[in-house]
């Protein structure tokens, strides 16, 4: 197992063509060290002692933008995996280089991992308006692993294959999330009244079992090795979540809170 990651790791990238931030590890590590740096660090101490800023006009814009980004990306994504890429879906594989349809699967690909860069900003809105206790491990441990584990899998696998279908129940949750969002900023009191809050992480942990089971059906496939790899890193780290979301769904939703102090 530790030889075939090495082995993996060591590989030049299948694809010759790399599209904007994909040609070396360091565009992307630099991006999420600096991203770190601010909502951790240099963010908080020049927030301290200044006044929360009002974003409500730009962040809805944002989550509107969001959503159209997502709900495309979702249909186009569909219609690609049903209709031209006409995939697999019992072993999913990227599509040749000399495919047809090759450039859609790589530009396809690519728009998820840039939106993972925009949902970095999320983070950068909640430092400016001083809601540091949204910014939580699990908030940044999440927009850091779905980026950098995003860019892996573009520079060590490819465009396209086993990785864009399961990346893509996300775009699901991402809907429903900045929907929430959205509908949560048109007025500051409305967010204690969206009932269906919980639901946004009931589906993020529905995705998570969907991800690990196709990720087991696939690894015991015994004529699919060029999705296996991709189905370890997925199952993996999808149990992993899991475990975060479901600690998380226990705190907010089913341990007993304390009541809610009156506004004097």
């Amino acid at each position: 197992m530790f030889d075939d990651l090495v082995d993996f790791l060591n590989k030049p990238p299948p694809d010759p063509v790399r599209l904007p931030l994909l040609s070396s590890h360091k565009p992307v590590l630099m991006i999420l060290g600096t991203y770190l740096i601010f909502v951790k660090v240099v963010g908080p101490k020049v927030m301290a002692n200044r006044k929360a800023f009002d974003l409500r006009g730009l962040i809805k814009v944002y989550n509107i933008m969001q959503i159209l980004y997502n709900v495309v990306m979702f249909v186009f994504a569909v219609h690609f995996m049903f209709g031209p890429g006409d995939y697999n879906f019992g072993c999913i594989s990227n599509l040749p280089p000399d495919h047809d349809y090759k450039t859609w699967e790589r530009w396809l690909t690519y728009s998820y991992f840039f939106n993972k860069l925009l949902d970095l900003l999320e983070t950068v809105f909640f430092v400016l308006r001083k809601k540091d206790r949204q910014i939580s491990f699990l908030h940044v441990f999440h927009h850091m692993y779905m980026l950098y584990f995003s860019f892996m899998y573009l520079y060590y696998y490819g465009y396209g294959g086993h990785g864009f279908f399961m990346c893509f129940f996300n775009v699901i949750v991402h809907i429903m999330m900045y929907s929430y969002y959205y509908q949560s900023s048109l007025s500051p009191n409305s967010q204690s009244d969206l009932w269906w809050k919980k639901y946004i992480t009931i589906v993020q942990l529905v995705q998570f079992f969907i991800i690990v089971g196709h990720s087991i059906y696939t690894l015991r496939q015994p004529d699919c090795p060029s999705a296996r790899f991709s189905a370890i890193c997925a199952g993996s780290i999808s149990v992993v979540f899991i475990i975060l979301f479901s600690n998380f769904y226990y705190h907010a939703y089913i341990s007993p809170k304390k009541p809610a102090k009156k506004m004097t």
